[in-house]
């Protein structure tokens, strides 16, 4: 859920620290994360009532949001992805789908909700905006909808002596 509520990337999220979490401004620091730049991303009503729920649950509550077994580490990535490829199985789905595959799917509605490319560059963590638009796929519904500049133009009125030679 943290992958896909915010387009984290697999370390991103097994890293998170409780005191990375800033529920008044809904936001969540993404510390050394792509291009090992800190970084600011979303914190959606939704996740903050989950990650609230799931905190509690931790007992005793440490560092990291995913703590691994040994004490003061954090999850490990391969087990993020296993426990993806097992919910996958559970849930029936027959297409590949990965922790990345959930990360990179968050831009697609953001931009069919017209968000702007550049603030969803910023919170995937992009340095270059041609890399969010290789992942950013656009929907073939929206594609259709959207107005050609050309049928935007408003026909010029046209004049009464059209074609006819005016004196100057």
């Amino acid at each position: 859920m943290t992958c896909y509520a915010a387009g984290w990337r697999v370390s991103e999220t097994v890293a998170l620290q409780i005191a990375d979490i800033d529920s008044k401004g809904m936001w969540i620091r993404v510390q050394l994360g792509k291009g090992q730049k800190d970084r600011y991303a979303m914190l959606s009503p939704r996740r903050l009532q989950v990650l609230r729920r799931s905190v509690r649950a931790v007992r005793p509550p440490g560092e990291y949001r995913f703590p691994s077994w040994r004490k003061d580490r954090h999850l490990c990535a391969a087990s993020l992805q296993l426990a993806c490829r097992e919910a996958v199985l559970r849930a029936g789905i027959h297409k590949r789908v990965t922790v990345h595959t959930l990360g990179h799917s968050f831009a697609t509605p953001l931009l069919e909700n017209d968000a702007d490319i550049r603030i969803i560059q910023a919170l995937l963590g992009h340095s270059r905006i041609d890399t969010t638009a290789r992942y950013a796929a656009v929907a073939p519904q929206v594609v259709a909808a959207t107005v050609s500049p050309l049928d935007a133009l408003e026909p010029k009125p046209r004049c009464a002596n059209a074609g006819r030679r005016t004196p100057d």
